[in-house]
């Protein structure tokens, strides 16, 4: 759940005072659509980053405790492999393939990996 609250935090700010206005730019009207239901996008990425971080839990229970107490950057190593690994990766698959701009590409980009680090750092310091 903390995993889950830090994601969000993240996502409050990188969508708002970080990169509101830049991703607002490439969206706005005309361009990709507007948000219909703020409130229910926030509960669905709710949800799904509850999804995320209880995989993230999985993963580092299957590494053992004992092995993240002595090697902590495995925390941070391995949420930001899978956020460069594999979550970047599709999404700028998906994005070329439905020719969304790179700088919005860029945008959601970073914010899966700093959203995946801080998932990382909630289960360091948890």
């Amino acid at each position: 759940m903390v995993a889950t609250l830090a994601a969000l935090a993240v996502s409050a700010l990188w969508y708002g005072p970080v990169f509101g206005r830049a991703r607002l730019e490439e969206v706005g009207p005309g361009k990709l659509g507007i948000r219909r239901s703020p409130a229910r996008t926030a509960a669905l990425s709710a949800v799904l980053l509850f999804v995320t971080s209880a995989m993230m839990g999985h993963m580092f229970a299957r590494v053992g405790q004992a092995t993240l107490d002595v090697k902590w950057w495995l925390y941070f190593m391995m949420s930001g492999g899978l956020a460069i690994a594999f979550v970047i990766p599709s999404l700028w698959i998906s994005y070329s393939q439905q020719r969304i701009s790179t700088r919005l590409a860029l945008i959601d980009g970073g914010f899966w990996l700093v959203a995946y680090l801080t998932m990382g750092l909630a289960f360091l310091v948890v």
